[in-house]
């Protein structure tokens, strides 16, 4: 199936419509004509300057830029693809990353000098590009602005089909090296057109580009589906709560995407009472469960708010809760979007009936192609063409889902399964509860039983003791008895991984559990 070059043809359908505001750059306005000329000179740049041609890697280690979206599409013209660095990483792992897509030149930003420096010192000796002038991890190192000698006219065409690799976007592990799902053109496409179709998304929607471009949420929960239908994208370097209160009120932000930590922290902010959210939309949340209070107080300011569902080997974009379930169903992810098969299957494999919890698994054309040189783990995940998620989630009778935890996580005290979805979204209720992840400790009677560990809100964190038998109290009434946690364990803060989620592998290494 043949996919070919969208930017160009967005290009020559909408060419001064804003394609991008460069919030590095006062907010510069690109247009698309504009952008697509940028793209073409740097797709002309790797081809000229480094010979990279159709498959080979490009690996990206910055912080969100303009720059990193032209390379982006320029390895789309090219049929080349994208590896785009977690910098969150140390310089080993990243050095295990690079030896494993073997990428033909690493372009990085001014802020990762001294990572590439010791990337170099460990004997990683991939072609630099860098991105700043004044920012060289060596003298001989190529400058991106090199880029600008080259002509903006395009390339001659490259065969791009759905099954055309573009982008090496590895996966969250908490252990041993992350896995590259691999995202063809096809699986860009296709969840573009199941975002633009299943969300609603219109020409004249605007967003914040802050998520991390490290990570599928960056790439493709807007970004390209605003590119494909002609909506504007304000490419921000990070999150800064500040700035997204400026750009909300003064550039016309419609829909915004974000992990929890980032609306709680919107909400913690002295300017959340006073912020103009009139012309917004809606916005979305995903990368992690969101506690069920950050929905709540979205209500209030009158803001449609919902949980995503998606992962790195699937879109992400995979469900969608229409506006009047938001209430109705608080906490559902809701509807498989157009082009996309679900099903629920028990331990055993069989189907599961509305209510009951199974494995949920996916197929549909924005399913990767599978792990880079992993053909093991691709076989194990890949079955007879269902993506098998590991993750636990229950269908209604409406057919409506709701996501419960993952299947690695689930707790069997004395034959009982416990969700620690389920079980965290009760105690986010609790008023001291600013932050909480259930983990599974052994147990001498019930084989298992549930810790919880909580993060408290800044005003009860002097009550430790009295805070810990609040909360047990909290639950009795609203859980099951063995649903109710054990202990309650209170701590400043809880690890994450580089894709924001919490780390319970490392949560569990601190507090001294096996497993």
């Amino acid at each position: 199936m043949y996919i070919g070059d969208w930017l160009a043809r967005r290009a020559d359908l909408t060419p001064h419509k804003i394609a991008l505001l460069d919030a590095a750059n006062d907010l510069q306005p690109i247009t698309f004509r504009r952008w697509h000329a940028n793209v073409s000179r740097t797709a002309r740049f790797l081809a000229g300057r480094f010979g990279v041609q159709r498959g080979d890697r490009v690996a990206v280690l910055a912080m969100n830029c303009v720059a990193y979206l032209d390379i982006w599409f320029a390895c789309g013209k090219l049929g080349a693809m994208l590896q785009n660095l977690n910098w969150r990483l140390t310089p080993p792992e990243l050095a295990g990353l690079i030896a494993d897509a073997e990428p033909a030149l690493l372009i990085y930003g001014p802020d990762f000098v001294e990572q590439v420096r010791a990337l170099r010192n460990a004997g990683i000796v991939t072609p630099g590009v860098a991105l700043a002038a004044d920012c060289r991890a060596d003298p001989g190192d190529c400058i991106f602005s090199e880029r600008d000698a080259y002509p903006d006219d395009p390339l001659r065409a490259v065969d791009l089909m759905a099954d055309t690799p573009w982008i090496i976007c590895y996966t969250g592990g908490t252990t041993g090296l992350p896995k590259g799902a691999i995202l063809t053109h096809g699986n860009v496409f296709f969840n573009a057109v199941n975002t633009v179709a299943g969300w609603g998304l219109r020409p004249d929607d605007v967003t914040i580009l802050n998520a991390p471009l490290f990570h599928t949420g960056g790439l493709n929960v807007f970004t390209a589906p605003l590119a494909h239908i002609g909506g504007t994208s304000i490419v921000c370097r990070q999150f800064d709560p500040d700035q997204v209160f400026d750009l909300i009120e003064q550039q016309g932000v419609t829909i915004y995407f974000g992990v929890p930590t980032m609306f709680l922290a919107l909400q913690r902010h002295s300017r959340w009472e006073t912020a103009d959210f009139s012309r917004v939309r809606w916005m979305i949340s995903g990368g992690a469960p969101c506690p069920p209070p950050v929905f709540e107080i979205f209500q209030r300011r009158g803001v449609p708010f919902r949980t995503g569902y998606g992962l790195t080997e699937a879109g992400p974009n995979t469900f969608w809760l229409p506006d009047e379930d938001i209430e109705r169903k608080a906490g559902a992810v809701g509807y498989p979007l157009p082009h996309i098969d679900l099903r629920l299957v028990n331990e055993r494999g069989e189907p599961c009936a509305p209510g009951e919890v199974g494995e949920l698994q996916i197929r549909g054309a924005h399913v990767c192609a599978g792990y880079w040189r992993r053909p093991s783990e691709t076989a194990a995940t890949f079955v007879a063409g269902w993506l098998r998620t590991s993750d636990l989630a229950r269908r209604d009778e409406e057919g409506c889902y709701t996501i419960v935890g993952r299947l690695k996580d689930v707790i069997i005290s004395g034959g009982e399964n416990i969700y620690p979805a389920e079980v965290e979204a009760v105690l986010a209720g609790h008023p001291a509860v600013l932050e909480i992840a259930l983990i599974g400790a052994p147990d001498p009677t019930w084989g298992e039983v549930g810790w919880a560990v909580v993060v408290l809100h800044e005003a009860f964190r002097r009550q430790t003791d009295e805070i810990e038998q609040q909360i047990l109290e909290y639950c009795r009434d609203r859980l099951a008895r063995y649903k109710i946690p054990k202990r309650v364990i209170i701590v400043d803060a809880l690890p994450r991984t580089g894709a924001g989620k919490i780390d319970k592998r490392s949560l569990r290494r601190s507090l001294n559990i096996e497993g």
